[in-house]
């Protein structure tokens, strides 16, 4: 019998951890900010131990309705609804868990896309104007949201990719960057940490709900595992991966805002300083990003456009699937352009991701998939009390953020279009 086939052991590790590193990881200094110097690391410490337990536990979900009900592997969305029919009941509203974890998983992807088009704007506007007061070459500076609607039309060209195999090269060259960029970001702040005495150990209390922002992104775990070629060896692969994130989110998020101090902004990349080096990292981690739009991208598009595209005939299959690919893109810029306020966006969104998808469904899940097996009372209070947790994140990092982004919006000048010419 042939090997079967699939992703191994190192390309699965490397998919996890990229899944993992994006605009959340250079958003975490804010965070440590947001918690205090001392009791933001061990905040990450404490979410990164929960998160990899609670992925542990929907892996073993998976496996164990896989094998009961005889079927190679499960989504996050067929697990939930499986599990829902081991109790009793559930059991005629089981479809219902699906469908739920469905929107989630649309909401949070769609919110990490509104998310690029904020920090390609406030990015690529910063570089401009560096570039403007280093060589003296007048190059137009806009409001930002001026330049999300620059980008729109090229990322709508980008996620007409019929598949995401074309964009391997391109990928592969953003990885390649990204990590570049982020070594020489690690490099700068190292080099720069100032004396942490000024720096608060513990942050404000109505600032620690939007340490809730940095998500874990724990979605991908399932169809990573089931296109592994040893998938009994993703437990280990789990571990690693985590391992290596953890660490990296809690000594980028502690090094930054040593480094940049109260003045850390949405992203570390706009406390870089001015001189080419930094503003060419700054426009490379962009192309990053840019190409990483049609990987987040995918997921909702996969969810959403099948279904309206089976009701149609089928010379209009293709032009339906553009148009609401078209669409899609849309929606996300227009909630950017609404909501250009990159650290608080990140915070929403991570509040709603982290929260239902990484603390509260897979403990839940456990219960409902065990309860017929003798789960002990200590395992149920651990599960109650981790979705409680997150259920109370959840409330206060959305109800923070967006009383943030409100009172942002209403000390802001006017919003007419001449507001968005150069300030």
């Amino acid at each position: 019998m042939g090997e079967r086939s699939g992703t191994t052991f190192f390309q699965t590790l490397i998919h996890l951890l990229k899944g993992n590193i994006g605009t959340g990881l250079l958003g975490l200094p804010l965070a440590v900010k947001n918690a205090g110097l001392v009791l933001g690391p061990i905040s990450l410490l404490v979410m990164g131990v929960i998160a990899v337990h609670c992925m542990r536990l929907l892996v073993k979900c998976s496996h164990h309705l896989s094998e009961k009900l005889s079927c190679p592997s499960l989504s996050y969305g067929d697990a939930v609804q499986y599990g829902l029919e081991n109790v009793s009941g559930l059991r005629r509203h089981s479809q219902w868990g699906k469908r739920v974890v469905e929107v989630f998983l649309i909401i949070t992807q769609l919110g990490f896309c509104c998310v690029y088009f904020v920090f390609l704007s406030e990015n690529v506007k910063q570089a401009s104007q560096n570039f403007t007061n280093q060589t003296n070459v007048l190059v137009p500076s806009f409001d930002k949201r001026l330049y999300m609607l620059c980008f729109m039309p090229f990322i709508i060209l980008l996620v007409f990719t019929p598949d995401l195999k074309y964009l391997a090269p391109l990928s592969l060259i953003a990885n390649l960057v990204m990590s570049a960029s982020l070594v020489l970001i690690y490099y700068y702040s190292l080099t720069h940490i100032k004396s942490p005495i000024d720096l608060p150990y513990v942050g404000y209390a109505k600032d620690y709900p939007l340490f809730f922002g940095p998500p874990f992104f724990l979605s991908k775990v399932l169809p990573l595992e089931n296109k592994m070629q040893h998938p009994r060896r993703f437990t280990l692969v789990l571990y690693m991966g985590m391992a290596i994130v953890t660490f990296l989110y809690i000594s980028l998020g502690t090094i930054g805002y040593l480094c940049f101090g109260e003045n850390i902004g949405g992203s570390i990349t706009l406390n870089l300083p001015n001189c080419w080096t930094y503003q060419l990292v700054k426009l490379l981690y962009c192309f990053g990003i840019f190409i990483t739009f049609a990987l987040q991208f995918y997921v909702p598009a996969e969810i959403l456009i099948p279904p309206v595209v089976a009701r149609v005939a089928e010379r209009w299959e293709r032009p339906v699937a553009l148009l609401m690919k078209t669409g899609l893109v849309i929606v996300t810029c227009t909630l950017a352009v609404l909501i250009p306020e990159l650290d608080l966006v990140i915070s929403l969104v991570g509040s709603v991701s982290s929260s239902f998808l990484a603390l509260i469904f897979p403990p839940l899940l456990q219960i409902a998939v065990f309860h017929n097996e003798g789960l002990p009372p200590a395992v149920i209070l651990k599960n109650l009390l981790i979705s409680l947790v997150g259920f109370v994140g959840f409330l206060a990092g959305t109800y923070i953020a967006i009383e943030q982004i409100i009172a942002r919006n209403a000390h802001k000048p006017g919003d007419s279009v001449s507001d968005y010419l150069v300030q």
